[in-house]
């Protein structure tokens, strides 16, 4: 799992990467924390797909870019699953547990 903040470093991730997770959460929410800690278990115990995250408050304009530009609204936390440069799937909140992640893996 590798954390990213620039919108270029999210462009070369979907250029070199059929599919990738990318989880946007926030620092100091405690249901972002409990999501992030379920992305971090999914994470570790999964070679398929590469897993990224952005932190919302040290990369504000990466997470407007990725809102922006599959329009998709803001939420945070979020997790999103692209495959092709589209976004497959995505969940927040309560939606992003090891099973919703692994369910969404198996499928892209």
């Amino acid at each position: 799992m590798k954390k990213i903040e620039t919108v270029e470093q999210f462009e070369e991730i979907l250029s070199n990467n059929k599919t990738a997770f990318i989880v946007k959460h926030s620092l100091t929410c405690p249901i972002s924390a409990a999501a992030f800690d379920e992305y971090k278990q999914y994470a570790d115990s999964n070679s398929e797909v590469d897993t990224y995250y952005l932190a919302v408050q040290d990369a504000r304009p990466l997470s407007n870019y990725i809102a922006e530009t599959f329009n998709i609204r803001h939420e945070s936390p979020q997790a999103l699953l692209f495959s092709d440069r589209s976004v497959v799937w995505n969940a927040s909140h309560g939606g992003i547990t090891v099973n919703s992640l692994k369910e969404a893996s198996i499928k892209a």
